[in-house]
């Protein structure tokens, strides 16, 4: 492998817009931006699209294998998988589980983000509505509770990134602030929660709204909830489920309209069966059957997780809600970076990490490199 790799014929997406030129690499790190004749040494036509590596902030699997398991070869595979599909940061994700059993799970998932692999923890459960559990385990599910929280950020040892809670339990405003007072950010999901409880949760520090329309209460004119209260609120960055099963696309484009690319956060919500196929699975303790690449609990239906990997959700972004490129990537990798306070993730700028994706005229990957060398 060169030390220092020039990527000629590219045209890079930075925080600043579109540059096109060339894109010299040296040390791990993105060390120029030019245009014309590129610097002498190893060159490598790009031939598209350079784009910064992406940021899944909402993943609990793939490649067969489960954050929850807690597992520290299977969450490698989890993350080579991804990161050989153009994914160069990803937090990982975990569900509602006993206390016992989620304190294990943390502390494994915390040696993993020791390690430079992952970038941090979310645990989405065990603070969420019962009525709006989704593929949760409803017996595992419990009001938030400020002590549990304190034990998670013992186990984590200042890796939880993000944690998911229903504002209208008992309780839900003292985790909210104890999470940020914390460094956490407190996300609004699987909530019944009203208009003015969600806003009262985002007065409260809360600062994402976990997978838009999934599992919340339902947007109605006399009783807008939290998917408007989200969506006005400049505070807000909202993730969005984009595989076209969860969202349809004309309530994705809504959402692109109404908060801006800039507040958008593509995720996810991969589970185990993401790269493997069609079958029967599991989420947490719940069976999952895959068909058609669509993943539904076996005993209810409803829809658990996903079964793509985040570029594909970029691809459907300018495919089928009209975002400019240039858009849609930045909703899979800056906005993401910056709604978890990732530093240096999720952009491509001079001295900044070598986490690079190239892209074909099809959007498809053709290339990934993680701090300076090529995964692909």
């Amino acid at each position: 492998m060169p030390h220092s790799v020039t990527l000629t014929n590219a045209r890079v997406v930075t925080p600043d817009g579109v540059h096109d030129g060339w894109l010299r690499v040296a040390d791990g790190r993105v060390s120029e931006l030019g245009s014309g004749e590129p610097p002498a040494g190893p060159t490598h036509d790009a031939g598209g699209w350079v784009v910064p590596g992406l940021v899944d902030t909402h993943v609990h699997g793939g490649a067969g294998h489960a954050f929850p398991e807690a597992d520290p070869e299977g969450a490698r595979e989890i993350v080579a998988f991804n990161r050989a599909r153009g994914v160069t940061s990803m937090i990982g994700g975990l569900v509602a589980a006993a206390p016992e059993d989620t304190l294990r799970q943390v502390a494994a998932l915390a040696e993993l983000c020791e390690s430079g692999e992952l970038a941090g923890v979310y645990l989405e459960g065990p603070f969420i509505a019962r009525s709006k559990c989704g593929a949760h385990d409803p017996a595992l599910l419990r009001d938030p509770d400020t002590a549990e929280f304190d034990r998670w950020l013992k186990a984590g040892r200042g890796h939880v990134r993000m944690v998911t809670v229903a504002p209208e339990l008992p309780g839900a405003t003292e985790l909210i602030r104890a999470a940020v007072s914390n460094g956490v950010v407190a996300a609004v999901g699987h909530t019944e929660a009203s208009y003015e409880q969600t806003r009262a949760a985002f007065d409260a520090g809360a600062t994402v709204a976990t997978h838009l329309y999934n599992a919340m209460r339902p947007l109605n004119h006399r009783d807008p909830g939290p998917i408007a209260a989200s969506l006005e609120d400049e505070r807000v960055t909202v993730e969005l489920i984009l595989d076209l099963v969860h969202v349809h696309p004309g309530a994705a484009k809504l959402v692109f309209a109404a908060a801006g690319a800039g507040r958008v956060s593509l995720v996810t919500d991969a589970m185990s069966a993401t790269g493997l196929g069609d079958g029967e699975y599991t989420l947490g303790d719940l069976r999952v059957r895959v068909s058609g690449g669509e993943a539904r609990l076996v005993d209810t239906g409803a829809i658990a997780s996903s079964t793509i990997v985040l570029p594909q959700a970029v691809r459907n972004a300018v495919e089928s809600l009209d975002v400019d490129v240039p858009e849609a990537v930045r909703s899979a990798s800056s906005v993401p970076a910056a709604a978890l306070g990732l530093d240096g993730a999720g952009r491509i700028a001079v001295g900044g990490p070598a986490d690079l994706v190239v892209l074909d005229a099809d959007l498809a990957v053709s290339g990934v490199m993680s701090g300076g060398d090529w995964v692909v």
